[in-house]
């Protein structure tokens, strides 16, 4: 059914007409995330609060509605796009921090709060909230459990998943169920939880979160390794992960990337170099001492040709501020990007690195190689201008090879960015005919209409591999 002005009312009756748009130029601006892709909604829906998610939601319901939940739209999968028209219901008014328990090292927060103002919220009470995606500026916290984002502190701490307790969410018929609890997370029988992380949107719209924080660490150690070889960058993150320390972060960037930053910050980054690694490390004083120097000893041993540790607060933030930028330095090289997120066992981080090396040569486009590398999560990126066909044609033949020898790789499609549409014709590559089934039952038995952010994941219309 077509979004016609009795509907439109009606969705004004529940949130008010200041938070119901239908102008051709606001559903331009909202039929895009960060991919290349687009699709125009027929209006966007700002709810306040539960009760008018709920409602919101039962209109679509009634009407067969398609309905795509939206934060920042920062996601890298296409998950945010309206693919079937419908209502765009942005999340971003629901953006309170409800609850800081600090004796039990929980918070209670709403999806529209941004990750990096929680993030100082508990650093004031002491506490860590440890997933820190590129986006942590911009994304919503609901977008990041969402998508299951991670970030460079995954190697130590984990992504979003390990931090979800709880989850109070609305499901397509506009019932609210509220999984998990304040303890461990833990739910007697099936971890219902776990089922909406990462379900990108497919199976319901999440309204409450319960995130579990940890003490903030003593102290921290940051350190810049420079590689003539970019084999030998990789290769000192199986070495390192496999001797018994555990760094915070290890993050992973080529030459591509190294230039791309120097020209865009101008912070002086060792442009000649193959490669580098961006290393933390953090806990008690003397443990990260201790791992310091070993650390530095064994990128040396593989190969680095210098080893700088940061003195300084000033000198740390510099380094993230280079890792941070490689996102917005791309621009200055193609106007697009493919974006991938491919994830394998650290010790295969070498071969994974090699093979989207070979990737770039064989198809002659460029491929920017970064990432976090430490567990096993690289944001390899393939640049081209789609206004150049031929470019175009290769660049997408690069990225299907990615995907397949990702696979082989026995590794996974989707470190942190999720599936949505971008990467739904390979889901099926990774979960087996078994798999791939299992999951349209499920969305069958929680959205029997299937309306709610369709032709995303095991519902894309698409060909499959």
């Amino acid at each position: 059914m077509m979004l016609n002005a009795s509907i439109v009312n009606e969705l004004k009756a529940v949130v008010g007409k200041n938070y119901v748009m239908t102008d051709q130029e606001d559903m331009v601006a909202y039929s895009m995330d960060a991919t290349v892709f687009s699709h125009l909604p027929e209006a966007v829906v700002q709810p306040a609060n539960r009760d008018e998610v709920v409602e919101v939601v039962k209109i679509a319901n009634r009407y067969n509605l398609p309905l795509t939940g939206r934060g920042a739209a920062t996601g890298m999968s296409g998950g945010a796009i309206p693919l079937k028209g419908g209502i765009v219901i942005e999340l971003t008014r629901l953006n309170r921090i409800r609850k800081f328990d600090v004796v039990n090292k929980f918070a209670v927060v709403e999806p529209g709060v941004i990750p990096i103002d929680f993030a100082t919220q508990a650093a004031k009470e002491g506490l860590l909230y440890p997933p820190d995606p590129s986006t942590i500026r911009e994304a919503t916290l609901g977008g990041t459990v969402a998508e299951c984002a991670g970030g460079p502190r995954g190697v130590k701490y984990g992504i979003t998943r390990n931090y979800v307790l709880s989850l109070e969410v609305v499901l397509p018929d506009g019932s609210v169920v509220e999984t998990g609890n304040t303890v461990d997370g833990d739910m007697s029988g099936p971890d219902w939880t776990m089922l909406f992380t990462g379900s990108e949107g497919t199976l319901a719209l999440i309204t409450a979160i319960t995130l579990k924080l940890v003490p903030i660490p003593e102290t921290k150690k940051t350190m810049l390794a420079v590689y003539n070889r970019l084999e030998d960058a990789a290769k000192t993150v199986s070495v390192t992960m496999s001797g018994g320390i555990v760094p915070t972060t290890l993050e992973l960037m080529d030459k591509h990337c190294i230039v791309a930053v120097e020209n865009y910050l101008k912070i002086g980054l060792p442009v000649n170099a193959a490669g580098i690694l961006v290393i933390e490390v953090d806990g008690v004083a003397s443990t990260v001492e201790e791992n310091t120097k070993r650390v530095s000893e064994i990128c040396k041993e593989c190969g680095a040709s210098e080893v700088k540790i940061a003195q300084t607060a000033l000198e740390a933030e510099k380094l993230w501020q280079a890792r941070r930028a490689i996102g917005r330095a791309y621009g200055q090289y193609a106007p697009c990007k493919y974006a991938e997120d491919a994830t394998v066992p650290r010790t295969l981080i070498p071969a994974l690195v090699g093979k989207c090396v070979e990737i770039q040569n064989k198809y002659d486009v460029p491929i920017f190689i970064c990432g976090h590398a430490g567990d096993g999560n690289l944001h390899p990126a393939i640049l081209f201008d789609p206004r150049n066909k031929e470019v175009t044609a290769r660049a997408d033949k690069a990225l299907e090879e990615l995907h397949i020898e990702t696979l082989k790789l026995g590794g996974t499609l989707s470190g942190e960015h999720g599936i949505g549409f971008a990467k739904a014709p390979y889901l099926r590559a990774e979960t087996g005919e078994i798999g791939f089934k299992l999951g349209r039952e499920i969305k069958d038995t929680v959205d029997p209409k299937g309306f709610v952010n369709p032709g995303k994941l095991f519902f894309y219309e698409g060909e499959l591999h």
